[in-house]
């Protein structure tokens, strides 16, 4: 059974207004491709695994010029691929992926990306963060994207106590509305790379410190750290 922490619907509320007061309800997607091109975000996506979305977005203009199409993609030479891809890490998992990834959306899809997650998750190099975003993006479908900032993020507003994604999405699909789904994921993942960071969360600079339960608690830990030093 999840082990959800519900903070309640008005507190729920709350948060979410202060988060598209801070960020807007625009729905966009941080990774770069062309919206009628959507095997592009899937390769994207693929890409971004241990590597930020800004140097994604450095390789793939020349990567989608060279092979631009699912068909092109899908006969890419590994190590031509390879070297496209080299600064986004990982490279040789990677380019096996997109490679295999694209021969099956030509042989088993028509060269189209599904749709249904099921679909999504059989394709190499796809696991279940990265159909949430196809879905979410491509489909407009409302899905919970939990990648390492919205799951940090979650457990400190008390969303979840949960450290499975799979069970972190459960738990942010029942405390959340619907219609926030798609736009709390970005949301959340902007709130984590500017001030709600891993290690040193700026809980004092924060909008949410509030509404937020860990809010102070790592300048308290900081404190007691420096005092048992001394």
């Amino acid at each position: 059974m999840s082990k959800q922490a519900s903070g309640g619907d008005e507190r729920t509320a709350r948060i979410l207004a202060l988060l598209d007061g801070a960020y807007g309800t625009d729905l966009r997607c941080f990774l770069d491709y062309e919206p009628q091109q959507p095997w592009q975000l899937l390769v994207s996506v693929i890409l971004s695994a241990q590597c930020t979305d800004a140097r994604v977005n450095q390789v793939t203009p020349a990567l989608f010029a060279a092979w631009p199409s699912v068909e092109a993609m899908a006969e890419a030479p590994l190590e031509e691929l390879e070297k496209a891809i080299y600064a986004t890490g990982f490279y040789h998992s990677k380019a096996k992926n997109i490679r295999e990834c694209c021969r099956r959306l030509r042989d088993e899809f028509g060269g189209q990306v599904p749709s249904d997650i099921e679909s999504l998750t059989s394709l190499p190099g796809v696991g279940r963060k990265t159909a949430n975003v196809i879905r979410g993006n491509v489909y407009g479908e409302p899905s919970v994207v939990v990648d390492t900032h919205v799951k940090r993020i979650a457990a400190r507003l008390g969303f979840t106590r949960e450290t499975d994604p799979v069970k972190v999405e459960k738990d942010l699909m029942e405390a959340l509305p619907e219609d926030h789904w798609i736009l709390c994921n970005l949301q959340l993942i902007t709130l984590g790379r500017s001030l709600c960071q891993s290690q040193r969360p700026r809980c004092g600079e924060c909008f949410l410190r509030e509404e937020c339960p860990s809010a102070g608690s790592f300048d308290k830990k900081k404190k007691t750290q420096t005092k048992a030093e001394e």
